[in-house]
């Protein structure tokens, strides 16, 4: 028990008492920390909380998750290379729309998307987004470009920053840095102030703005700052406010496009197995697998007959599988390759993770890249980053020509590729050099890109093949593990989703590693929308996914009763009498645990002090589910549990009696896309504010 006479006592947590289960904090709103003994891995960093009885991390409690009502879901899906919204009204949840063709565009390519180019003046402030913006600064006079702050492709550097904080910055073609919130920020507010204004045109009687339920779409592979950066945005964004949080949802890639793929017809899909040169559909295969036909059978004599099925917004794929079927998801994006699989549940066709989502950074990108370096051995790789920096609208010219030849891109085709050099850069060449490109061309040691007399580089085929072998190999690698995972065993269907999906060389790539194994890879037709749309039907219904798998285990450090036989002498505390261990891993949730939507880990906490109006504990996390120390190695801290507390009810106390503890009531649930906490003061029953901060690090 708390010594209130002793100093030193004060700076410590309240110890464990018999009669209250779970778990206390004591620390101050200082956040001072708890004494450890000489020689202890983080004396400052010790725990702060301990279990009244040391016991196992309670079992998760199921909770029906309560929905709220929203009369539209807007999906924003935004992406690495090109983004979008969709719609879709309660009263008809099934019909999307999509948001108009945008202004500008390129040949062959649908406008129902706008590429991911964010253009702010040279003061910071908003210009345009999309076609707009990148057209816009094509234009610009080449001096007049570089005062401009022009971002595309921003989305991949919340991926790959190692410490995302709120201060995190990006640097513009230009060299220069600002907020990356602020750039983020930026892009949502485009297509908040876009969407509303379609469907103020759309429906005269147009929804309040609090009854539009806002979906935002991250690869599944992003950990918790991430996302939290994400929703962190979109408050900035002015989509939703804090207090009403619930009103945006976080949406994971793959699993849209698993929701919308499970809508399909037969006609709606291509099997990449089965189809002809010229092209084929999954309805026009010769036969449907044995099992699917099993299925059917079964499904004809059950009282759930396909009709019901497919009447119930089940496409008939799906209804001619039997529950359990397993399916693998492989968004292919822009920036990420993004895997999942999931069991299907009938009869309502509810989908259950097998396997945390995986995958890597195997994108569209990774193909341009290749090509930017290609460029640095023919050319000079000091001369592309010069050239980038001071012709920074000429290097977007560029990067719009080879995009439209990589779209042509295909195994089977037969002729040399043409690629436009911007003038700009002929002439920016000759100047810094003092010889033209095509004399480059002739001493390079790259024989298979020529200079043509039209003033293009020409490129044979098996060359612009060559530059998306690496990307192409990682996400085939990545596929191949996990399938080989046992929890993954039995996947007879592989959906390849996303933009990069509609490449002619992934398909063909994909479909010869992992046909011959008995994989079924199908390719729904509107491939690159796939996404947006799974994302507006997710919005509506977010209890579609049941069960997910936690891709870390998480916990919190507390103090345990010392046992010598299991507990390390260099974790020994001793106060008041009392034998401490130190930094004990309190777990949550395991990774790989599979988590049902609306289970719920509880723990109860008290503060240290009479009057404290904040309690906060600090969150690990780890890859191992049999951490036994915060300090053991892969353990890292990645957040805070925040519990802001009002002021108890000053009711005297009895002469004698001692202070009565205040119990918060914390409930945690891990089955959502989104770590989320809500807490109630049992003394009083009123909720608390609770939060999560995994970017305070």
């Amino acid at each position: 028990m708390q010594n209130h006479n002793s100093a030193e006592a004060a700076r410590m947590l309240a110890v464990p008492e018999t009669g209250l289960q779970g778990l206390y904090i004591g620390s101050s709103p200082e956040r001072s920390p708890v004494p450890s003994p000489p020689g202890s891995p983080r004396a400052q960093e010790s725990c702060g909380i301990a279990p009244l009885t040391p016991s196992q991390s309670p079992k998760p409690e199921a909770r029906a998750p309560q929905q709220a009502l929203f009369s539209v879901v807007v999906a924003i899906d935004f992406g690495t290379t090109s983004s979008g919204y969709a719609f879709s009204f309660a009263s008809d949840p099934e019909a999307i729309h999509m948001m108009r063709k945008w202004e500008g565009g390129d040949p062959g390519v649908a406008h129902q998307k706008t590429p991911t180019c964010l253009l702010l003046t040279p003061e910071g402030a908003f210009h345009s987004f999309g076609y707009t913006a990148r057209d816009y600064y094509h234009d610009l006079d080449p001096e007049e470009a570089r005062d401009w702050l022009y971002f595309e492709k921003f989305k991949m550097k919340i991926h790959s920053a190692t410490d995302l904080t709120l201060k995190t910055q990006l640097e513009a073609v230009n060299g220069k840095k600002m907020p990356a919130l602020e750039v983020f920020a930026h892009a949502l507010r485009f297509f908040k102030e876009h969407a509303l204004q379609e469907l103020r045109e759309q429906c005269p009687s147009s929804p309040e703005k609090e009854s539009v339920r806002w979906v935002l779409t991250v690869p599944a592979i992003w950990k918790q700052p991430a996302k939290q950066f994400m929703r962190e945005a979109a408050y900035l964004a002015g989509l939703v406010s804090r207090e009403n949080s619930e009103q945006l949802l976080i949406a994971l890639e793959p699993e849209a496009a698993s929701v919308y793929c499970r809508k399909l017809r037969l006609h709606q899909l291509v099997d990449l197995s089965g189809r002809a040169p010229g092209g084929g559909r999954l309805g026009e295969r010769r036969s449907i697998d044995s099992s699917f036909r099993q299925a059917r059978e079964q499904l004809r004599r059950s009282r759930h007959s396909r009709t019901f099925l497919v009447e119930s917004g089940v496409g008939e794929l799906w209804a001619e599988m039997q529950a359990g079927d397993r399916y693998m998801v492989a968004d292919c994006g822009g920036g990420t390759v993004d895997l999942t699989v999931h069991q299907l549940e009938q009869p309502h066709g509810t989908l259950k993770e097998l396997y945390k989502a995986s995958g890597g950074p195997y994108g569209a990108v990774g193909v341009d890249l290749a090509f930017e370096q290609l460029l640095g051995r023919i050319f000079g790789e000091d001369f592309i980053t010069t050239f980038k920096q001071q012709r920074p609208a000429a290097w977007v010219d560029l990067t719009i020509a080879f995009e439209a030849r990589k779209r042509t891109a295909g195994p089977h085709r037969a002729g040399a590729l043409n690629i436009s050099l911007p003038f700009s850069f002929i002439d920016f060449y000759r100047k810094q050099r003092g010889h033209n490109v095509e004399t480059a061309l002739r001493r390079s040691s790259v024989n298979f890109v020529k200079w043509s007399s039209q003033g293009m580089l020409r490129m044979t085929c098996e060359a612009m093949n060559e530059l998306f072998q690496p990307t192409v190999t990682g996400i085939i690698q990545h596929i191949e593990a996990l399938l080989a995972r046992p929890e993954v065993q039995g996947v007879k269907l592989l959906f390849l989703v996303g933009g990069f999906a509609e490449s002619a060389v992934l398909q063909h790539a994909v479909q010869t590693a992992l046909g011959a194994r008995g994989l079924r890879v199908v390719v729904p037709h509107d491939v690159g929308l796939t996404i947006l749309k799974g994302a507006v039907l997710f919005g509506q219904a977010p209890g579609v996914v049941r069960v997910r798998r936690s891709p870390l285990t998480y916990g919190v450090g507390v103090l345990n009763r010392f046992v010598a036989s299991r507990h390390p002498p260099d974790k020994l505390l001793v106060r008041d009498g009392r034998r401490w261990c130190t930094d004990v891993f309190e777990r949550f949730v395991a990774a790989e645990q599979s988590v049902a939507l609306g289970e719920e880990v509880r723990r109860s906490y008290c503060p240290a002090r009479p009057g404290q109006r904040r309690v906060l504990i600090n969150l690990y996390c780890c890859t191992a589910e049999d951490a036994r120390f915060i300090t053991d190695p892969g353990v890292r801290k990645c957040g805070a549990l925040s519990l802001e507390l009002e002021p108890a009810d000053s009711a005297p106390e009895p002469a004698g009696a001692s202070p009565a503890r205040r119990e918060i009531r914390a409930a945690m649930q891990f089955g959502d896309t989104e770590i989320k906490v809500t807490a109630v003061d049992v003394s009083t029953n009123r909720s608390v504010r609770a939060a999560i901060d995994f970017l305070s690090n």
